[in-house]
């Protein structure tokens, strides 16, 4: 297909995206958050200045970058869009959808009067930073290849509206959970089993899957109260498995052993899982769950440790947001235009990660993207990343069309009809 015509279609898309996301938005709205999926994409930055410039308005850039930063102050633009945007991918949740709940952060190490900026703490190597926290839930099927970026919200702990990290958590899960009507799996990292998210997963009768630290106290067997690593310490792994981990182009075979114990919370009825799997590391995994229905032997088993390895998959999610649209090299220093752009952010992750995969056209349309990033080693394992090089080489070279509501009736093949080359 000629860059021409893949150009002209990749827009239309793109504007098609952007009418459904905008839903009530005004006008004026409407054409900002085009004008703004559009820069993201075709810049890969999230500075205005970058965004500004592949607009190729015909008007001095200052102007282009001053109406942007405007129109970015919008109060109620970042509610909107998650609500709408939650909405669409949650549609695309079925109901053993993994649902990855993560807490990231920006760090902005050498910023000094960016609003509420605060001190972040590093969860991998425990060292302290200058930014901000993020709250993301990010959904992929277990032996699939999509990701379904449904929601991210930035947030500083220093601001005035700020009424703690497990009330922005449970936010982000009512809202994701009243688009999906409840369906999907919960996934949560070590220190997901506080029991400010545990008993409130219950009470909205959530299926979970959550890596314990192994210091919370449960109760099983007999009444017997211990703690999770106790129970992980006297549960008999006799189920086996292995798994193949590439990394640096090497494959390493790694050997596991796995098996379960029934607990439950205290003061709490339910009765949960805790599945314990061996050779990941010097100590055992512990997963706490309650979406083990009947039959506990070696593949239901397995199939819980599945979800939870399905979020590593999902982790490589957040590294394409930071790195592909350069999102740690935000700028703007007012906190509510640092809100909405982290949303805008994640629109248009969802359009290239997401979106553009979702019909069989489109999925042609994945694949030219692919071979026109042309990376230098080949496209990737992670295809997210060409896939946004293929989309910045193009629209990098053209200018967003006017925002346009689609004839209701007008149908998609009618807005992508061409005749398919052969690959």
């Amino acid at each position: 297909m000629q860059d021409s015509k893949l150009r002209s279609r990749l827009k239309a898309q793109l504007t098609k995206f952007s009418s459904e996301l905008c839903g009530d938005l005004s006008l004026p709205l409407q054409k900002f958050v085009t004008q703004m999926l559009f820069g993201i994409q075709a810049s890969q930055d999230v500075k205005l200045s970058s965004i500004a410039r592949s607009l190729k308005e015909e008007i001095p850039l200052i102007k282009t970058e001053d109406r942007l930063s405007r129109n970015l102050k919008a109060v109620h633009l970042e509610a909107k869009l998650a609500a709408q945007l939650a909405a669409m991918a949650g549609r695309r949740v079925e109901p053993n959808t993994v649902l990855c709940l993560d807490l990231s952060d920006i760090r902005k190490e050498y910023a000094r009067k960016m609003e509420y900026l605060t001190t972040i703490r590093d969860g991998s190597t425990g060292e302290l930073h200058n930014g901000y926290e993020l709250c993301a839930i990010t959904g992929a099927e277990v032996n699939g290849s999509e990701i379904l970026p449904l929601y991210q919200k930035l947030y500083s702990t220093a601001a005035a509206e700020f009424s703690g990290e497990n009330e922005q958590i449970l936010a982000a899960v009512d809202l994701v959970r009243a688009s999906t009507g409840g369906r999907g799996i919960w996934t949560v990292d070590r220190g997901g089993d506080r029991k400010k998210l545990l008993e409130p997963l219950l009470d909205r009768q959530q299926r979970f899957v959550i890596r314990s630290t192994g210091k919370r106290f449960v109760i099983g067997p007999y009444h017997l109260e211990r703690s999770v690593a106790g129970f992980a310490a006297k549960c008999h792994l006799r189920h086996r498995a292995q798994v193949i981990r590439s990394r640096d182009g090497k494959e390493r075979t790694t050997r596991l052993r796995f098996g379960v114990e029934r607990v439950r919370l205290p003061g709490r009825k339910e009765l949960l899982d805790l599945v314990v799997v061996a050779g990941f590391g010097k100590e055992p995994m512990m997963l706490l769950t309650n979406a083990l229905d009947g039959a506990r032997d070696s593949d239901s088993l397995w199939w819980i440790v599945q979800i939870y390895l399905t979020r590593w998959k999902i982790e490589e999610t957040f590294r394409f947001l930071k790195q592909s649209y350069n999102l740690e090299d935000i700028r703007v220093r007012k906190y509510l235009r640092l809100k909405n752009l982290v949303v805008l952010v994640t629109a248009a992750a969802y359009f290239a990660a997401t979106f553009l995969g979702q019909k069989m056209k489109l999925r042609l349309l994945c694949r030219k993207l692919l071979v026109i990033s042309q990376r230098f080693f080949g496209i990737p394992p992670f295809r997210f990343y060409a896939l946004a090089d293929g989309i910045k080489r193009i629209l990098s070279q053209t200018n967003p069309h006017p925002l346009q509501r689609p004839h209701p009736k007008l149908q998609l093949e009618l807005i992508l009809a061409w005749q398919q080359p052969e690959f």
